[in-house]
């Protein structure tokens, strides 16, 4: 059972995550996968019929990474102890990103990405910005980086948005200014935002597993004339845009030095603000950033692991997401980014925590709702779910057959109330509880181990010796 579901493939689960509400956690529940790889049918309450394939256990959706820099899980283990900040960490990252070529890129993200679906991750949101050669040159396809991440993702079953990064000044100065870039940033940059909006318009991945999205890295990264471009080849191309925003409080004062408004502020005055942009961690943020973000129907995408390895700051969950006179509040989202873990169980939990520590009260967001972003809404934020395509993130007829298995009876989850199961998977599971993992109707995880990829673990250690060579 290692391939893709045949004409009338069913499962019989336990126990899914198909519900609404509160407790979307229902019994029992008989899945009909189709050959196109979407779900066909659910059934609740019914008996196991007989030679129908049983999955013990939770099932969940498929989880998706809204935001992730491949590139940073070869810093796992080397940069998390000493002094320093953001700002020093970032050094080490430079000289990681400096060494990677097509070929060598392909190998690391081909490995991070099997780790990803290891861990019950379907859907993945590359942040690329390592666009050209080691030595500033382009390559003779100057898109030969994203399309080796692309190639990565195909190898390992998962899908991804490629979030094309728009990056073209190396910071902010301490008057405002920006600066010109140096060093490894040298290969993030396209000139300015026409050849950056010219090159991407040129990549066009192959296979149906892969999109292309835009990103402009930060208000620091790409001067406030060159933003409206971006923003207008997103919408030309009905794609998602994603910005990193407010991840420092030396950013928020740069920016006002430069322009006398916060990023956020920048973001609303120049259009990039709306349903299709997600910000990334939105961490130090005014009151009237956060009601310009509540009214534009922005996206959030916290990712708590790292932003509390690289000491940024406790984002203000509770008054993004708290909804008053019909109005839902912020839609949150998650994602792995430095990738100091890959575990989308400890980024949910974490959001909630963070925000008993910041505000000493318990229970902002219910296991539903952080289940949600890290399943349907996160997808969503990838540009998977619009114009009445199949919906992800979610187990129903129609939606794409994502399906994740927990097991109930390792140390971590034993004794697990059933009706509970989704408290239980959300403050309890790890990746580490995965077991069998489908993407779009094929099994790429049975028994913990990848189908395609089954040396992972090898193949990720030596990616990450050779950058470090």
């Amino acid at each position: 059972m290692t391939g893709r579901a045949g004409p009338g493939a069913r499962y019989w689960c336990a126990w899914a995550w198909s519900g609404q509400g509160e407790n979307p956690i229902e019994s029992a529940v008989l899945v009909d996968v189709g050959a196109d790889g979407l779900i066909a049918d659910v059934t609740t309450g019914v008996p196991a019929p007989p030679g129908v394939p049983r999955l013990a256990g939770l099932t969940l959706p498929g989880m998706a990474d809204v935001h992730s820099h491949a590139f940073h899980r070869a810093l796992r283990g080397r940069t998390h102890g000493g002094t320093g900040s953001f700002w020093t960490w970032r050094e080490q990252m430079y000289r990681v990103a400096a060494r990677l070529t097509p070929d060598s890129y392909h190998r690391l993200a081909r490995a991070v990405y099997a780790e990803m679906a290891l861990a019950g991750i379907t859907c993945v949101g590359e942040f690329h910005y390592l666009h050209h050669g080691p030595d500033r040159t382009r390559y003779g396809d100057p898109n030969a980086m994203a399309l080796a991440l692309v190639a990565a993702a195909g190898d390992a079953g998962i899908r991804i948005t490629l979030l094309d990064t728009c990056y073209l000044a190396g910071g902010l100065g301490p008057d405002g200014r920006h600066l010109p870039l140096a060093g490894p940033q040298e290969r993030f940059g396209d000139g300015d935002a026409h050849a950056w909006a010219e090159r991407v318009s040129r990549l066009r991945p192959e296979g149906g597993h892969a999109r292309v999205g835009a990103a402009v890295h930060s208000v620091r990264a790409v001067p406030r004339a060159q933003i409206p471009v971006v923003v207008e080849w997103a919408r030309a191309a009905d794609a998602p845009l994603h910005v990193h925003l407010s991840e420092q409080p030396a950013e928020n004062e740069a920016c006002r030095a430069a322009t006398g408004l916060t990023p956020a502020g920048l973001l609303a005055d120049t259009g990039a603000l709306g349903p299709a942009t997600t910000l990334v961690h939105a961490t130090h943020l005014t009151d009237s950033d956060v009601g310009a973000i509540r009214a534009s129907g922005t996206t959030v995408c916290l990712c708590p692991t790292t932003e509390r390895d690289l000491a940024d700051g406790l984002p203000r969950t509770a008054d993004l997401v708290a909804g008053a006179g019909g109005d839902p509040g912020v839609r949150l989202t998650l994602g792995t980014d430095a990738h100091a873990q890959i575990d989308m169980f400890e980024e949910m939990r974490a959001v909630e925590l963070h925000e008993r520590l910041r505000t000493g009260r318990r229970g902002t967001l219910r296991a539903a709702e952080l289940g949600r972003a890290a399943m349907a809404s996160g997808h969503a934020a990838l540009g998977w779910t619009r114009h009445g395509e199949p919906p992800a993130g979610v187990i129903r007829p129609g939606a794409r057959a994502d399906l994740v298995v927990l097991d109930l009876d390792g140390v971590r989850l034993a004794g697990t109330d059933p009706a509970r199961a989704a408290e239980a998977a959300v403050f309890a599971a790890t990746s580490a509880d995965v077991r069998h993992v489908m993407a779009d109707g094929r099994w790429i995880v049975r028994d913990g181990r990848h189908t395609m990829i089954p040396d992972a673990a090898e193949l990720l250690d030596a990616a990450i010796k050779e950058v470090h060579a």
